[in-house]
């Protein structure tokens, strides 16, 4: 049997052929899942491979009641569920924390992506599927990797700081003006700091041109009177 009579026996609606769809579709979900619980992320593997089976199977339900004698059904109706349905799981990912971060951003785009890898394999659009599921592992592993190069080298940069309440933030200000990074703003944070004799402060910096940021970090916790720094 050539490639492409497979190809075509697995687009079909054969009980077969849907069964080795939704087993693709779990499969690739894990695949994503996996990447984003080896980065330590709320939504893993089960969430991943859940998410894209079940779209796969609402899709293949569609379909399959859509080719049913004397049935008139709106083949669109269910997967326009899928896509609005998955975005209260995704936005249930999304948190602000406390050093005004926002989290889980990627994670929530993934399930998304992977809802719809999922229905585009259970409604048979194999090349469609397996090619989303390459370009999610591609955004989420290579231009990760590209994203925080191209961040950690930019001419902005926000951090947390915990310094002493003792003048601290008048000696960080004055270290950072020595330094040649220029402080837009500077906001007080509601963070609990790890010694209460700290005061939590949040700082946006510019640079005149590009500058490592681990190079500031690097400046920043060499201060006595810093106690803990973050790039946010």
């Amino acid at each position: 049997m050539s490639f492409g009579q497979v190809l075509v026996f697995l687009e079909s609606m054969d009980d077969l052929a849907v069964a080795i769809r939704l087993i693709m579709a779990t499969l690739f979900g894990c695949l994503i899942g996996w990447e984003r619980i080896v980065k330590r992320h709320n939504a893993g593997i089960k969430t991943f491979a859940l998410v894209s089976l079940g779209s796969a199977v609402a899709t293949a339900l569609n379909i399959y009641l859509a080719n049913l004698p004397g049935l008139s059904a709106d083949v669109s109706r269910i997967p326009a569920g899928v896509v609005s349905g998955i975005g209260f799981l995704g936005a249930g990912t999304i948190l602000v924390t406390g050093r005004q971060q926002i989290k889980g951003l990627t994670t929530a785009a993934s399930l998304w992506v992977t809802s719809c890898m999922g229905m585009a394999i259970g409604g048979g659009y194999i090349v469609i599927g397996i090619t989303s599921f390459v370009l999610v592992m591609i955004a989420n592993v290579i231009l990760l990797h590209l994203s925080q190069k191209v961040e950690d080298n930019s001419k902005y940069m926000c951090v947390y700081v915990e310094v002493d309440k003792n003048r601290g933030v008048s000696k960080l200000t004055k270290a950072l003006t020595e330094a040649n990074c220029k402080i837009s703003s500077m906001t007080k944070s509601k963070e609990k700091t790890l010694q209460s004799s700290d005061a939590a402060i949040i700082v946006d910096i510019d640079f005149e041109k590009r500058r490592s940021h681990k190079e500031v970090l690097s400046l920043l916790n060499e201060l006595d009177y810093v106690n803990y720094v973050e790039e946010i």
